[in-house]
């Protein structure tokens, strides 16, 4: 009887992705948030003003995806936009108080979950687990 192949790494590795990205976006959505409203607010938390193509970047998202996202978060008062004085073709964009305090809300879950994922794992491992996972990604890149 041939023995089993192992699973390839490429497919455990894609499934652990998966199974954490839905608990990661879970936990946001718990705190009020998701994904991308934690992307936007963590890049604006930097800095007091941020062109949309600055964040977009930093985020590393089309501008229209990000637009999409601003309006949402326009719409709940999360952000503002403005145009920039110097060139009106530059939309600004700002966290607003209601911003600011999401902004908190989910950097405390962001924290907790990160602390889910640490449990049991030894802070060696941790560290294996951090080197093994950049070499994984440079060997794709």
């Amino acid at each position: 009887m041939a023995r089993p192949e192992p699973v390839p790494l490429g497919l455990r590795l894609a499934r652990a992705a998966k199974a954490v990205s839905r608990a990661f976006d879970d936990a946001l959505a718990k705190a009020g948030g998701s994904r991308p409203t934690w992307l936007v607010l963590v890049s604006l938390k930097g800095k007091s003003v941020a062109s949309q193509r600055e964040l977009a970047e930093a985020i590393g998202i089309r501008g229209p995806t990000l637009t999409h996202h601003l309006d949402v978060m326009e719409s709940a008062g999360l952000v503002t936009r403005r145009r920039d004085p110097a060139n009106r073709r530059v939309h600004l964009v700002e966290l607003t108080e209601a911003g600011d305090a999401l902004f908190h809300r989910l950097k405390d879950a962001v924290a907790a979950f990160d602390q889910r994922l640490r449990h049991g794992i030894s802070p060696p491992d941790i560290a294996k687990a951090e080197q093994l996972l950049d070499r994984l990604h440079g060997n794709v890149s």
